[in-house]
């Protein structure tokens, strides 16, 4: 599969400089509906490639890289939280200055993406979330189970840790291209080399390492309250599809009682298909997510 280069951008949100990727290459195509693709954790916006080109004859798709990932900055203290990549959304939606839009998420963009449209339901018309509610109440309950002081402590030792850690370096790219194939079996080896090429950074030695900050491994020991992210969820008015892939590690709201905390919301789960289920099943992905768009 061929896929035409975007043209990349940048936008400031929060003193950081943040890009993303600009699919329209005419005006005409500048003057579609607007659709903006999230990427998920330790991800970066080229992952949606074969997505956006597809997208893009019927959408001004555009495809944002989170603080920390893909060609945006890292942030000072390696902190990162869901709240801050929340604003980074609203920032580059209304630096676009194009709305209401349409929001395609993965994973940690699904969350992001989940939240912004509670928090500005006016803003977006249709939105897709694949696996993007976090971990599920069961895991949740497993976590606190630790008492919170020890959660604490626990986590300041892997801050250390991950702020002595160096960035993996791999002596090819081929190299880094087999660590994604074993990441994740269902890849093609075309779509495991478009995504290693994409989302590494050569090194000053010549060497190659992952272009997501490192401390992105260590997440805050508690987010926002649970009742204040289900009140999120019930806000969302707009049609919502949820997805998830049969054999992912991520628990289907339908399942595990978080779907009603949602007014508008439809769950799809994808037989034979892991966390990445948009790369697993990329056709049947395109057919449901199209189907899901068209007015």
């Amino acid at each position: 599969m061929t896929v035409s280069g975007p043209t990349s951008q940048t936008f400031i949100s929060q003193r950081l400089k943040l890009n993303y990727f600009d699919w329209a290459q005419t005006e005409a195509d500048r003057e579609k509906p607007p659709l903006v693709l999230v990427h998920g954790g330790r991800d970066h916006a080229r992952s949606w490639d074969w997505t956006a080109e597809i997208l893009s004859r019927d959408y001004h798709v555009v495809a944002m890289d989170h603080r920390g990932h893909g060609d945006s900055d890292w942030v000072s203290d390696g902190n990162y939280n869901v709240n801050d990549m929340v604003y980074d959304l609203a920032q580059l939606i209304h630096q676009l200055g194009r709305g209401p839009v349409t929001i395609v998420s993965h994973s940690m963009g699904g969350n992001v993406s989940l939240r912004y449209t509670g928090m500005f339901p006016d803003m977006v018309t249709k939105l897709v979330a694949i696996e993007g509610l976090g971990p599920s109440p069961k895991v949740r309950a497993e976590q606190r189970a630790t008492p919170f002081p020890k959660r604490m402590r626990e986590w300041i030792e892997k801050k250390r840790k991950a702020a002595g850690r160096i960035p993996r370096r791999y002596d090819s790219i081929e190299s880094a291209f087999e660590r994604m194939i074993e990441e994740n079996a269902y890849l093609t080896r075309e779509q495991a080399r478009h995504l290693t090429v994409h989302g590494v950074t050569r090194n000053e030695d010549g060497t190659y390492s992952w272009k997501f900050d490192p401390h992105l491994n260590v997440w805050q020991v508690e987010d926002v309250a649970d009742e204040f992210v289900a009140e999120i969820w019930k806000a969302i008015s707009c049609p919502t599809l949820l997805l998830y892939g049969a054999d992912s590690w991520a628990s289907n709201p339908e399942k595990d009682g978080r779907i009603e905390h949602f007014s508008t919301a439809e769950v799809i789960e994808f037989e034979k298909a892991g966390h990445w289920l948009h790369h697993d099943q990329f056709d049947r992905f395109i057919t449901v997510l199209k189907d899901f768009l068209k007015d």
